[in-house]
């Protein structure tokens, strides 16, 4: 398998960079860190307009019959551009749900809605620190979600939910409109992420998967979000990188370029490793989607993008010094996304004990 692009891959690659190069925004995204409730319009109009809602989600329900791996192309763009909305990501993770588990009903509506971005969809499924508690609060009984989903991303702004919950003292997987239904932002540094608490009170849901079935079921699909949020988190990376070599080839000190003391070098070029070792990881998890190997691989992509973008924000504030921390060189703004991507769709905790039980066989 390759763990490089075709011509047309590398075609999406560079449109995508191109047209958010031209449209990114640090005074939006600065913004955007004040406000409640807000996104970044301009961006998820652009994602429209381009047909990236659809990008993964098949022809017959309206979107471009791609994958993974394109997808993937198009959220690396998007991290790089410090995109500000996550609705790619969960339109994807409810996406997968309905297409392994959907009725053909949920699929003809909502998919049509995901793929012309009509509609915008959370998934929310951890309680307190678990991100697939065993026994759910949220409770589904006779059609209706009741409980409370703490701090879930993309909630403020979406239309439907795919909920983890307890179905008769099983898990299950179930799809609820949010309309009417009781949202609290929960102010984050971050607030581009739209979090909230979302509060089910006898909402009316529909049941797409019980019991192991279920459990396998948001097992793949938080695989697969993880898999899109580490190219964000490969291109914010790689954002990072391009912007401290360039600072450090021009910033002068002591009559030379910055970039020439060791010290800046090997922070740039430890960097540089993370990100190199980050996107094969990435383009193999996407290629590997459906293979029986697919977790193993979307979770060491989860772990090493992470890592890679962790670092870079860390290390590019250092390598700026002083100007790194300011307001106006919004070196930050990178800072902040690491954070909130580090914990969206579980914290390397969970990735770490998913590979082992992967690699060692404990969970089939």
């Amino acid at each position: 398998m390759s763990i490089l692009y075709d011509e047309g891959q590398g075609a999406i690659a560079s449109e995508a960079q191109r047209i958010l190069q031209a449209r990114a925004s640090k005074d939006r995204a600065l913004g955007l860190l004040e406000s409640e409730g807000a996104f970044d319009t301009v961006f998820w109009n652009t994602a429209v307009e381009q047909g990236w809602t659809g990008v993964a989600i098949p022809e017959e329900y309206g979107g471009l019959g791609l994958g993974l791996v394109e997808l993937g192309i198009v959220a690396q763009a998007c991290g790089a551009a410090l995109s500000g909305a996550p609705f790619l990501t969960t339109g994807y993770g409810a996406t997968r749900a309905l297409l392994a588990a959907g009725s053909e009903d949920l699929r003809a509506r909502f998919l049509r809605l995901l793929a012309s971005g009509e509609a915008l969809a959370a998934v929310a499924l951890g309680e307190a620190e678990a991100i697939l508690p065993p026994s759910p609060a949220v409770v589904f009984e006779q059609g209706a979600l009741t409980g409370l989903k703490e701090a879930v991303v993309a909630g403020l702004g979406a239309n439907f939910a795919i909920v983890w919950a307890s179905a008769q003292g099983q898990p299950a997987l179930a799809l609820a409109e949010l309309d009417g239904v009781t949202r609290r932002p929960v102010q984050s540094f971050d607030n581009s992420r739209l979090y909230a608490d979302i509060e089910f009170n006898r909402t009316p849901a529909q049941l797409i998967a019980q019991g192991e079935a279920a459990r396998k079921l948001a097992v793949e699909v938080l695989a697969h979000m993880a898999v899109v949020t580490a190219h964000e988190q490969t291109g914010g990376a790689e954002f990072l990188l391009r912007t401290g070599c360039e600072y450090a080839n021009t910033r002068r000190a002591f009559g030379q370029p910055i970039a020439a003391f060791q010290s800046v070098k090997h922070r740039l070029a430890e960097i540089y490793a993370l990100i190199e070792i980050s996107r094969a990881n990435c383009i193999h998890a996407a290629a590997q989607a459906g293979e029986e190997d697919f977790i193993k691989a979307a979770a060491a992509a989860r772990l090493t993008a992470t890592e890679a973008y962790d670092v870079a924000a860390r290390d590019v504030i250092q390598v700026h010094g002083g100007i790194g921390a300011t307001w106006e060189a919004g070196l930050h703004l990178h800072q902040r996304r690491t954070r909130s991507l580090a914990i969206e769709q579980g914290n390397l905790l969970f990735w770490e004990d998913l590979l082992v039980d992967q690699l060692t066989g404990v969970a089939a």
